[in-house]
């Protein structure tokens, strides 16, 4: 498992990762695993035994490990020892902790006003206005392209993010306003021979990359300063703002639900089914949609009953579509 020469064994993980269709994020994790496993045993992990397996267990807790962290290491060595290596009884000896359960870290709308309001550039203030007002995640918002913008349904389209899901999220006036002023201000020579629908919105300093997660976490730090927060806060936190304050303005939690393509806001419980949380009745605001809801529970329609009930929300008027923006599918991105 060295870094310099692929080993037979590590060729042989990457092929099974690939074939079970895992993706990059994943098999770079489970490579990491198995090579802190190696690095612990000082030899090969095909040689490793079940009293390996619980001396390194008990390694990661007396150093510390986070529980997290602890289970991310375990799964990547039980997909080397029971589908590489077809060892199930090594693979039996591994066990997961149970992770607390936090309640997400939420800024106030008046902090999210100044977070807006001080970034140093267009770009930033456009990059944390998606984040926020779409509920986007950082890999969401930099691989953007022009494509995904459909301005006469006021829709951006997510294609392929987490668990491989398509989804498609509210485009508002204001925000549509920023994305005409970037596209003018835009760097375009090094991709000027790409198709138009093809680009990235916001490329990276690789040419035909788009920037990076660890770009934008900085631009965010950096606002939020400038912004005079001193919640220990990252960017993932515009994503929980976003859904709870929907959730506090009454907005039903399924609709919620759909905006992030997430079940995690509302988990089955033995007391209730998936489609409704326990929260109280001032909360959520009297009621709901229920015409706005059935498509959405039932999965036809659900980006249209989705943008209707979203933007209505937030006091946008998607009657007229959007089309002078010029950036639905197959068009261009100027107006």
């Amino acid at each position: 498992m060295s870094i310099g020469v692929v080993s037979p064994l590590r060729q042989r993980m990457i092929e099974d990762m690939t074939a079970r269709q895992l993706g990059p994020h994943s098999q770079r994790s489970h490579i990491y695993s198995c090579k802190r496993f190696a690095a612990f045993l000082k030899r090969s992990p095909d040689t490793a035994n079940v009293e390996d397996i619980r001396r390194f267990q008990l390694y990661l807790a007396e150093t510390g490990t986070s529980i997290c962290n602890r289970n991310r290491i375990m799964t990547g060595l039980r997909f080397l020892f029971r589908v590489t290596l077809r060892r199930l009884d090594l693979a039996a000896e591994i066990y997961h902790l149970r992770e607390p359960q936090k309640i997400p870290q939420v800024i106030s709308r008046d902090e999210a006003r100044r977070l807006l309001a001080v970034a140093n550039s267009l770009r930033t203030r456009l990059l944390l206005s998606l984040a926020y007002g779409c509920g986007l995640r950082a890999s969401e918002v930099v691989r953007l392209k022009v494509k995904h913008i459909d301005s006469a349904q006021n829709i951006i389209r997510i294609e392929q993010a987490k668990g491989r899901k398509d989804r498609n999220v509210m485009l508002s006036p204001e925000t549509l306003g920023l994305l005409r002023q970037w596209w003018k201000e835009r760097p375009s020579r090094r991709d000027a021979a790409t198709p138009q629908q093809e680009r990235w919105l916001f490329p990276g300093k690789r040419p035909g990359k788009p920037m990076t997660t660890r770009q934008l976490a900085r631009l965010f730090h950096e606002a939020v300063d400038a912004a005079g927060i001193r919640k220990n806060v990252t960017l993932h936190v515009l994503r929980h703002s976003f859904a709870t304050h929907l959730l506090e303005r009454g907005t039903d939690i399924r609709i919620i639900q759909a905006l992030l393509e997430t079940a995690s806001y509302c988990p089955r419980t033995l007391d209730r089914g998936q489609g409704s949380l326990s929260v109280s009745p001032a909360l959520r605001g009297g009621g709901c949609d229920q015409a706005a809801i059935e498509p959405l529970r039932l999965g036809s329609g659900r980006h249209r009953a989705s943008r209707r009930i979203a933007c209505s929300i937030a006091g946008v008027d998607v009657a007229g579509g959007g089309g002078a923006f010029g950036i639905a599918p197959r068009a261009t991105f100027s107006s």
